[in-house]
């Protein structure tokens, strides 16, 4: 994908996520920062922007995952992956978030997501309360894939597409294959 096309499909994707979630001013949604490749592109800006409390991610040396409030992009240092350079909240502040917004390489039709491998957000989706969305960002072609399950998954209950939309994986329809 050109630049040009990323950005288009971040725009799409982060339109698309803020009607799709209909929260209001002042919630909070923890999410993540994403690199260049993946979609979403200026995520923590766009959330913050709608008035959103945001909470990134500061990777734990056990691959779980505590949580600090995201405060501008010069507090983010870079240790693999961007995360606050604020005091911690604690691995259980996922509890209390009105929304998650997860990255995910592919979703299968049950909302089983692939990651990177490390588990860290399987660990936090424990975490996170009863009816509280939990939401993958995708490029196209990203969902409705097949993915290995393993008994330690958490599913989300929605993804993101550029073309696709915001799609409740709770009452969708299946999508067509290509």
């Amino acid at each position: 994908m050109s630049a040009t096309d990323l950005d288009i499909a971040a725009r799409t994707v982060l339109a698309a996520l803020l009607a799709g979630l209909r929260l209001p001013a002042g919630s909070t949604v923890a999410a993540y920062s994403p690199v260049a490749t993946e979609p979403g592109g200026k995520l923590t800006r766009a959330l913050s922007g709608a008035g959103h409390r945001v909470l990134l991610p500061v990777v734990l040396p056990d691959l779980d995952l505590d949580w600090a409030e995201y405060t501008g992009k010069q507090h983010l240092t870079a240790k693999g992956l961007s995360e606050p350079d604020g005091p911690t909240l604690g691995t259980d502040a996922v509890a209390q978030v009105d929304a998650l917004v997860v990255p995910a390489l592919a979703v299968d039709t049950d909302g089983v997501r692939l990651g990177k491998g490390g588990g860290c957000y399987d660990r936090a989706l424990t975490r996170v309360g009863p009816g509280v969305p939990v939401v993958a960002l995708l490029h196209d072609g990203e969902w409705p894939r097949m993915v290995p399950r393993e008994p330690h998954d958490r599913p989300v209950t929605a993804v993101v597409t550029p073309s696709g939309g915001y799609v409740n994986l709770g009452t969708r329809t299946r999508p067509r294959s290509s």
